[in-house]
């Protein structure tokens, strides 16, 4: 490509609506333009990594046996409502009417219509295993969408299922596919991490992330140098046992004014792991009362899970003093008339204090003997240096975006969608199902967030836009623009190549090749008089002069 003749641009300043390196950096280098809130343009650049990135899932796809097809983004939403999903998406996906009043969605997944794919081919056990895939849009109405296209309304995904007989088909496609996102990840030369992960609105029996690890990320990746990984949505804590204390009588002390944790901690001189906070929920639309240790956070996650529930808020302030009698902030297990359910930790915690349900009042000294609760679960968050669940050493945390997952899903969806084989015996059962999704734009941010300097982006070299820029410092000099020529043309051939011909200061030239993350420079300035170019590695940031015979032998090395 010659600049000269191209669309192209890049911006000088930072952009102010951009809260994120990459966000910031992908603009301003001309790759992505923001055309509404968590809507981008791909801008000419921007699709070239786009579609290298592409190339390289395709290939690695390809290879592990999968089929490519692909779906339509405009779907009935009827479809969502018999697999039982639509409520889950609630107001995430965008819904709309055609002219004859029937409801239809922009796609937020394809589940449910890769099934309907699949029933076109199964019909008995010998159909069994098979995988496809699609590599197209998603749209989600994101309440919050940030951080660039991190998190945007409209993203490209490539999404894969795996079909098979048994678990123990599904086993053996699953490893294919996590060893073809291992290939995918590598080969572009990102920093990632698997952790084990919760299934979400995709449900199943098991979830994987692939998670890029970065400064910043919606993730928090819970890490053991034992190689424990997990998101901390799901990750297990170890149940923390107290030593052993004489239980003591309960007393209701008087606490005025005082609603917080720290407030009470500070009027009755007590440290904030000496009390139990009871938090009001209301899930699937029934009250609970959820206890853990004042030092530590509910996991909402985990809660779910456990009462193999849906939907989870806090109860609202009327809500809370409507159940306990007292203002909000004075709520505890005692005299409830709700279900608790209560941390592990609870169990082996002693003479700690509890608000009273009365305003301005707090019981001392409760054991879990001085109530009665429904459930006794890990419901809390983990937290750094917490002993991990496999070596009990110290656990520390990570900021991840998250990239890649991977589902086992088993019999979800084909029994909802009566996606069923005949075995050897003639018996009807249902597929077994895997799911696999990767998001292309996240990986461009992520690897920008990981892979970038004062200067710009520094794209690996498998996925930057060019592999060479060309800088031709004076375009009135016929022997450097001779030799820019000849280099663009030979180089051209077997490899993308980027030639700057414009009419712009040198400084110009170089500051728009490292800002769009070009891997190798060559520069042909006035050194051509002594048979020299300029070599430079973006990566390294070294330079070298190159004998002008020598710059293709140089290049087909380096790339």
């Amino acid at each position: 490509m010659k600049l000269s003749e191209q669309f192209f641009y890049t911006k000088r300043e930072d952009v102010k609506d951009e809260e994120t390196v990459s966000g910031n950096l992908l603009v301003k280098s001309g790759m992505i333009k923001k055309i509404g809130n968590g809507i981008y343009m791909y801008m000419p650049l921007g699709l070239k990594v786009l579609r290298n990135v592409e190339a390289i899932i395709r290939e690695e796809m390809n290879k592990a046996g999968a089929s490519e097809l692909l779906m339509p983004n405009l779907l009935p939403e009827e479809v969502y409502v018999n697999s039982g999903r639509r409520a889950n998406f609630g107001h995430d996906m965008f819904s709309l009417k055609d002219r004859y009043n029937r409801d239809l969605v922009l796609g937020p997944t394809h589940e449910e219509f890769f099934v309907e794919a699949a029933k076109m081919k199964v019909k008995s056990y010998k159909d069994l295993p098979f995988n496809i895939y699609q590599i197209g849009n998603k749209y989600r109405d994101e309440p919050r969408p940030r951080f660039g296209l991190i998190r945007v309304r409209e993203f490209f995904m490539k999404d894969a299922y795996s079909f098979d007989r048994d678990l123990e088909g599904l086993d053996i496609s699953y490893q294919k596919m996590f060893n073809a996102y291992k290939n995918i990840f590598d080969r572009i030369g990102i920093d990632y991490r698997i952790v084990t992960a919760d299934t979400g609105v995709m449900g199943g029996l098991l979830s994987e992330e692939f998670q890029a690890v970065t400064g910043i990320g919606e993730d928090t990746l819970v890490l053991c140098d034992c190689g424990y990984s997990s998101n901390i949505e799901v990750s297990k804590c170890v149940t923390h046992e107290c030593e052993e204390e004489t239980k003591k009588e309960k007393e209701l002390v008087h606490t005025p004014n005082a609603k917080t944790i720290e407030e009470v901690a500070s009027y009755l001189n007590k440290k904030p792991s000496d009390f139990v906070k009871t938090l009001i929920y209301k899930i699937d639309d029934e009250l609970y009362a959820c206890l853990v240790s004042g030092d530590r956070e509910i996991n909402e996650t985990k809660l779910l899970k456990v009462l193999k529930a849906r939907n989870i808020e806090l109860a609202s302030f009327e809500d809370v003093e409507k159940v306990t009698n007292a203002k909000v902030g004075f709520a505890g297990p005692i005299g409830l008339d709700i279900k608790i359910v209560i941390d592990n930790d609870l169990l082996h915690k002693y003479n700690y204090v509890v608000g009273a349900n009365k305003t301005d009042y707090h019981y001392t000294n409760v054991n879990t003997s001085d109530f009665e609760y429904h459930l006794a679960a890990d419901i809390k968050n983990v937290k750094e240096n917490d002993a991990c669940p496999v070596c009990g050493k110290p656990l520390y945390f990570k900021h991840g975006i998250e990239v890649g997952n991977t589902f086992k899903l088993g019999t979800k969806y084909s029994e909802a969608l009566d996606l069923n084989y005949l075995d050897e015996n003639n018996t009807l059962k249902p597929v077994v199902m895997g799911c696999y999704g990767i998001g292309l734009g996240r990986i461009m941010a992520a690897i920008v967030e990981q892979k970038s300097d004062d200067k710009g982006i520094v794209w690996p070299l498998n996925i930057a836009p060019f592999k060479v820029g060309i800088v031709l410092i004076d375009k009135k000099d016929e022997k450097q623009v001779a030799l820019a020529n000849e280099l663009y043309n030979t180089l051209s051939k077997t490899m993308d190549v980027i030639l700057d011909d414009r009419d712009e200061r040198a400084g110009v030239k170089f500051n728009d090749m490292d800002l769009i993350g070009i891997p190798y420079r060559i520069t042909i300035g006035k050194k051509i008089n002594d048979g020299l170019v300029e070599l430079k590695d973006r990566n390294t940031q070294e330079t070298q002069d190159i004998k002008v015979e020598d710059v293709i032998n140089k290049i087909n090395e380096l790339i």
